[in-house]
């Protein structure tokens, strides 16, 4: 686990990706380790968003202003804010040790749609999904079995929990990011495809209790997003529940993001819907399915 002692001695190789649309940067190098150095991956996220208790305090924790421009309306600053113990000004997320997987994933890429019939999964995604070892969703069975995260654990029973995503803190941060996730308990179900009419009491508990969550925190049940990515970032099945007037995340774009509302009620059309549709999605070329695809899709489309 990285420390704040061991982030001193990460070394820069180059930077993945700075992406303007939130905020980040991802950078990759190395960090320290008993035999030698392995790979890390450091992302710097600025945090933007201000809670409505700071807003009296904002102006007075200005340090110092220089003047940009100025006409006869409107003048332009840069300022810099005191340091705040309560409100950092970055969040930084570290992965270590990085794989290939996750330097792929925080590559700066470009977006390709590709068409996923149930042929294509069979024969090229869901290999890909067979062949990644237990130890890749680890992470995910420490936190369904009590080893990590237990005190973040906002609800759990025999079918899922419900816990804050790592990008939102249900402590500090404003309820404008809320951002959690359910996580089914099953190691069976890995994604979109893999659900059935059985899961949809599941679906709808899981809606049920985000909806009493929110509005626990004082906002409407109508007032979140609750969605399924597909591809997923991990292949044990989640449901992302956020604000519904936060567009922060890539995540929400159209073809990756199905909202759950609409996969219950194709559930309950056809309880067999996702053994036969085909579904349609942005990859970015580094995505290790992005090739494969779209070389069986060329073919398709040539013959």
């Amino acid at each position: 686990m990285a420390s704040l002692l061991n982030l001193d001695e990460f070394q820069l190789e180059r930077c993945l990706n700075q992406d303007i649309a939130t905020d980040s940067v991802a950078l990759l190098g190395t960090l320290p380790v008993q035999d030698g150095r392995d790979l890390a991956i450091v992302r710097i996220l600025k945090l933007s968003s201000v809670a409505s208790q700071e807003f009296s305090t904002l102006i007075n924790r200005l340090e110092g202003l220089n003047l940009v421009e100025s006409n006869d309306i409107y003048t332009w600053f840069h300022g810099w804010l005191a340091r705040s113990n309560a409100k950092p000004d970055v969040k930084i997320d570290v992965i270590f040790p990085a794989t290939d997987v996750h330097v792929r994933k925080y590559s700066a890429q470009s977006v390709h749609m590709v068409h996923e019939s149930i042929d294509l999964y069979r024969k090229i995604v869901k290999p890909y999904v067979d062949s990644f070892p237990p130890k890749r969703t680890q992470w995910v069975r420490n936190i369904l079995d009590g080893t990590s995260e237990s005190e973040k654990l906002i609800y759990s029973d025999p079918g899922y929990v419900l816990l804050p995503d790592m990008k939102w803190d249900a402590e500090t941060s404003p309820l404008s990011t809320l951002y959690v996730v359910a996580i089914a308990k099953s190691v069976a179900l890995r994604s979109l495809r893999d659900l059935r009419g059985e899961h949809i009491p599941l679906l709808k508990d899981i809606r049920r209790t985000a909806r009493q969550y929110v509005q626990g925190k004082g906002l409407a049940g109508s007032a979140v997003r609750m969605f399924i990515h597909y591809q997923p970032s991990y292949y044990h099945f989640h449901v992302h529940v956020v604000n519904a007037n936060h567009f922060g995340s890539l995540g929400t774009i159209v073809g990756q993001a199905h909202l759950l509302d609409d996969v219950i009620s194709l559930l309950e059309l056809d309880g067999e819907i996702y053994t036969k549709v085909t579904l349609n999605y942005g990859l970015g070329d580094q995505h290790a399915l992005c090739q494969p695809l779209l070389e069986a899709q060329l073919n398709d489309d040539s013959e």
